[in-house]
């Protein structure tokens, strides 16, 4: 591998090398231009992969970032049917031409290729692994490339409807507040002007579940978020709603149900229900996928082993 390659591929101190031998049993030593790897078989002949792509991508004019780098190795080390190409390649994409978006675990590499490959698709795990975000990003990118006509994002609005007439405004401004996350993924996506021609020409509709009750939606991508909120009545209703040319991601949190006591969700419910049906797929997520602050994994994390030690004391 000729110098700039090298310094590349091993990053400022060397920390990109030093980053992927703490993923893996391997130690990587350079000697010259030569590099070699010593170490368990199985990663040793998995680091020889990576340094084979990498090279002949670097020969093929690909410049890579160390944060690029790194990310690459942490996803191939936790998935190793996945290759250094195969990752630049699959798991980034420019859904409108404003910004990349990329994956950042393994779990949402699957999840992206689960939502191109099947016609539904669950996405189950905690705040800040990228549920919403890539659903959002991935169905604009199909309206950008015509595979739908229109784009719907629904949110269960509260747990008892009844509470919005206590709040101010007429019923959009009363249940925007609840909505504020799909418009959050939309603005960060697409430029303000045309995320309000596209609401307004009703391209892109975000509204609440209960709106949807009666209807067939065919050619659009479908979206229900925060799922676990959802009663089993209104998911049956809200699946049923798929029509022809149709795609729908489902998400949501089981450790977060806000219904009121002795509602089942309908989110626990379906993920029982309909695993296994033919182009029905269900990605899981944990604390080791959340790309927000750091201090938000440690917080779940925390919050997890604090559950569990209050059920260990009760029984």
């Amino acid at each position: 591998m000729p110098e700039p390659g090298i310094r590349t591929l091993f990053g400022p101190y060397d920390e990109n090398i030093k980053f992927l031998e703490g993923l893996l049993d391997v130690r990587i030593n350079l000697r010259g231009n030569e590099l070699s790897v010593e170490g368990d078989e199985q990663d040793a002949n998995l680091v020889e992969g990576i340094l084979e792509d990498f090279a002949s991508m670097f020969d093929e004019g690909k410049r890579l970032s160390s944060d690029e780098i790194k990310l690459a190795f942490k996803q191939i080390s936790e998935d190793r049917a996945y290759n250094l190409r195969d990752y630049f390649a699959k798991s980034r994409f420019n859904p409108t031409g404003k910004k990349q978006v990329i994956a950042r675990s393994a779990n949402q590499r699957r999840y992206i290729e689960a939502i191109e490959k099947s016609d539904m698709v669950f996405g189950i795990g905690p705040a800040g692994t990228g549920k919403t975000y890539l659903a959002v990003a991935l169905a604009l990118q199909a309206l950008w490339q015509k595979r739908v006509n229109r784009i719907v994002l629904a949110r269960p609005a509260v747990e008892a409807g009844e509470k919005l007439g206590f709040l101010p405004g007429d019923l959009q401004e009363k249940v925007d507040p609840y909505l504020r996350p799909l418009y959050d993924a939309l603005f960060d996506l697409v430029d303000n002007e045309k995320v309000m021609r596209l609401l307004e020409k009703r391209v892109i509709e975000i509204a609440p579940l209960a709106f949807m009750r009666g209807r067939t939606l065919s050619d659009a991508f479908i979206i229900l978020d925060e799922a676990q909120n959802t009663t089993s009545e209104q998911m049956k209703m809200f699946l049923t709603r798929i029509g022809f040319g149709s795609k729908a991601v489902i998400t949501g949190d089981i450790t977060q149900i806000d219904l009121p006591a002795g509602r089942r969700s309908g989110l626990v419910e379906a993920q029982r229900v309909v695993s296994g049906l033919e182009g029905i797929a269900i990605v899981y997520f944990n604390e080791k996928d959340v790309v927000r602050h750091h201090l938000v994994q440690l917080i779940i994390q925390a919050y997890d082993r604090h559950s569990k030690t209050k059920f260990d004391g009760e029984l």
